[in-house]
């Protein structure tokens, strides 16, 4: 009886060792693929978005000069800031916009000295 019980801990204790490691990582694949899923949805419905920006900046947004203009005075970011490419680069379509052409460098900003 000795035997027996003395086997059956050893073979608790290795199971446990054993089997616990196992569940975390399972348990941890798991929850990773189900980020890995949403970050990939997430990127199709970006890309969906994106697909419509092929058209230049004033066809797709609707804007004239002036109101382009004065929404980049308002310091809101002009649209060739907002759809870079992936690898951060700007289009080509934005090179070749007059309104990207037109719109002067950003200033840097004086910080009032205290």
């Amino acid at each position: 009886m000795e035997d027996l019980n003395s086997t059956l801990v050893i073979l608790i204790g290795l199971a446990l060792r054993v089997l616990v490691p196992v569940a975390l990582t399972a348990l941890i694949v798991y929850l990773l693929r189900k980020l890995d899923a949403r970050w990939q949805e997430e990127a199709r419905t970006e890309e969906k978005v994106l697909a419509i920006d092929e058209m230049s900046c004033l066809e797709t947004q609707g804007l004239s000069d002036e109101q382009l203009n004065s929404r980049l005075s308002l310091n809101a970011q002009p649209c060739w800031q907002i759809h870079r490419l992936p690898n951060g680069y700007l289009k080509e379509a934005c090179l070749d916009c007059e309104i990207f052409l037109k719109a002067s460098a950003a200033s840097p900003r004086s910080r009032a000295h205290i």
